[in-house]
């Protein structure tokens, strides 16, 4: 029987990055939905997809936490270990966890509440639409890709996040000092990755020699773990966002949606 990811599955004729999962929720799930997805998801108007952002769906930031304040954006949040952590050390900035895994979104709307992290939203959606239609241009100082699924076979590469046009919607989104923080324990990935970055328009290295220190903002978590106990290392880069103007066509803003590092985070 054919491999059924081996056929592409198209999102505006780009193959998709992750493999969205169905399956109901836990019942302990079902209950930390109904009952605080009214403070914690951002409601999406849709576009073609499921989890699309339509065109023109932008958010205020500040009305939507309810202050000015830094935003930093992780894709692919899974659980929400990371966020969850980080949002509870810096109450002076504000969160956003974009997952496409419901499940996932669940489960950290459960632990955010238990830690009683009130700056912290979720949004259900394909990472590059967010950053390109439900946030305004240069309004994010911070965008964090952990861990994103490496897609390691070779004919399965052209489904990875980390593209020249993802870079593109990036920088469309960070403000002008702000930072792209990734980590991955793929080697070839990390390659990828920065390859990409530092050909990209609108972005230049913010560390010295080939990879960055480990961020501290990042909580140690049982996917990293995995990764270690496999033998792989981890590596990270951080770029920071330029003065480059970029002139985003809109045919290179829906792309490939974000990562599955949900489907896989303990």
């Amino acid at each position: 029987m054919p491999d059924p990811t081996d056929a592409p599955r198209a999102f505006r004729d780009r193959p998709v990055s992750f493999v969205r999962r169905g399956g109901r929720m836990t019942d302990g799930q079902e209950r930390a939905w109904a009952a605080h997805a009214d403070f914690y998801v951002i409601d999406v108007p849709r576009g073609e997809a499921e989890t699309s952002v339509r065109a023109g769906a932008a958010i205020d930031p500040s009305a939507v936490w309810g202050r000015s304040a830094p935003l930093i954006v992780e894709i692919g949040s899974g659980q929400g270990h990371a966020i969850v952590s980080a949002a509870t050390a810096r109450p002076d900035a504000d969160f956003l966890a974009v997952e496409v895994f419901t499940a996932g979104l669940a489960r950290t709307m459960l632990n955010a509440d238990r830690a009683g992290v009130r700056n912290l939203r979720l949004v259900e959606a394909n990472a590059p639409e967010v950053l390109r239609h439900l946030l305004p241009p240069a309004s994010v100082d911070e965008v964090w890709v952990f861990f994103p699924d490496p897609w390691h076979k070779s004919k399965h590469n052209k489904r990875r996040l980390i593209a020249p046009e993802f870079a593109g919607v990036a920088a469309h989104a960070i403000r002008e000092g702000g930072m792209l923080r990734l980590a991955t324990d793929w080697e070839a990935y990390a390659r990828q990755m920065r390859t990409v970055l530092d050909d990209a328009p609108g972005f230049e290295r913010a560390f010295d020699g080939q990879w960055a220190p480990r961020f501290e903002g990042r909580v140690l978590t049982a996917f990293e773990e995995k990764g270690e106990r496999a033998g792989r290392s981890i590596r990270d880069l951080v770029y920071r966002r330029t003065s480059e103007a970029l002139d985003l066509a809109p045919e290179a803003v829906d792309l490939v949606p974000e990562t599955e590092e949900g489907a896989d985070s303990a």
